[in-house]
């Protein structure tokens, strides 16, 4: 069935890129739940966190590459400009919170698979994908987390902030 030239409307749109979410975040769940199960706790989870960071840096890297390709810096600002992350398969908004500009994200698609079949920790590790391609894309910043919807939250909630050292993986 060819779906050239075929348009579909916003709802269908954000449903699919939900739906690939979803399959993401499966994916990430059974390779780490079959790292910790094959090598234990520390060793599966010291493996997931490298994986991740490698993946994150990756991101990070083509992010900088795009940015690059537009003649902008490699700041805060213009960290979205070269983002490949479908505005419409998440329910963001920016906000000011005591002078800050954070991120909140509702309705996290990665987060309920987690949190379906019990793999909160597991997901978790996924989440740091985020500091890992901040700092690829400039080493001067980190994104952090702040709330996190698999710890109860309503939404996600990030902030990029400087980097106060020289911490391989900045996560709080």
């Amino acid at each position: 069935m060819s779906t050239e030239g075929k348009v579909v409307s916003a709802d269908e749109a954000r449903e699919a890129v939900r739906a690939m979410t979803k399959r993401v975040a499966l994916l990430h769940m059974c390779y780490a739940r079959t790292l910790v199960d094959e090598l234990g706790v520390k060793s599966g989870t010291e493996l997931i966190k490298k994986a991740i960071w490698a993946y994150g840096t990756l991101i990070g890297e083509r992010i900088r590459e795009k940015v690059g390709a537009l003649n902008l810096a490699t700041t805060p600002d213009n960290f979205t400009r070269g983002s490949d992350l479908s505005p419409i398969g998440f329910d963001s908004q920016k906000e000011f919170i005591n002078g800050e500009q954070r991120s909140r994200v509702y309705g996290c698609a990665l987060a309920e698979i987690w949190q379906e079949y019990g793999e909160q920790e597991l997901g978790d590790l996924y989440c740091l994908v985020d500091p890992a391609k901040m700092q690829a894309y400039n080493p001067k910043w980190t994104l952090t987390h702040l709330k996190k919807v698999l710890d109860g939250e309503e939404c996600c909630e990030l902030a990029i902030r400087p980097m106060m050292n020289n911490t391989e993986h900045e996560t709080d």
